[in-house]
């Protein structure tokens, strides 16, 4: 009769080998390295968020200062002048300047991402926008007058 007894290595299943097997771990860990790499290497060399530092109104101008270089687009709404600048952030101010002896309202909003600036008069808006560096930050001045009556009616 046969045992059970395993005798000279002769039968069909191999033998486990005691050495534990390493090539697994060491790609996982170099994946891992490798990931964390890329992870501080993203954030090293990440551009910060878009910010509106500050808002200074004069009379015709408006003034907002940002840390970095700012894209805005324009549109005029219902005689509303909207600029909007993508993925900011910053605190919601509102505000009044003086137009021509007309009062102006500005605000400046929140939108999904995005930041507005709303500006709102009796009479349609339009504005002239400038951008500058100064002192490692951005100011864009925004110079407004009024929208003659025969502008877009050719």
């Amino acid at each position: 009769m046969q045992g059970s007894v395993h005798e000279d290595e002769g039968h069909s299943t191999p033998v486990e080998d005691p050495r534990p097997r390493l090539l697994r771990r060491f790609l996982a860990s170099l994946a891992l390295i490798a990931f964390l790499l890329g992870v501080l290497l993203g954030r090293l060399f990440e551009t910060p968020p878009l910010y509106i530092e500050e808002a200074q109104a004069s009379e015709r101008t408006l003034q907002l200062w940002f840390n970095r270089e700012p894209q805005a687009s324009a549109e005029h709404l219902d005689g509303a002048l909207i600029y909007r600048f993508a993925d900011a952030y910053g605190r919601e101010r509102a505000g009044r300047l003086v137009l021509d002896g007309v009062p102006v309202s500005w605000r400046i909003r929140r939108d999904g991402r995005d930041l507005r600036l709303l500006l709102l008069a009796s009479r349609p808006l339009y504005g002239d926008w400038q951008l500058n560096k100064e002192d490692g930050r951005w100011r864009l001045q925004l110079t407004l007058q009024f929208l003659s009556p025969d502008v877009g009616q050719e």
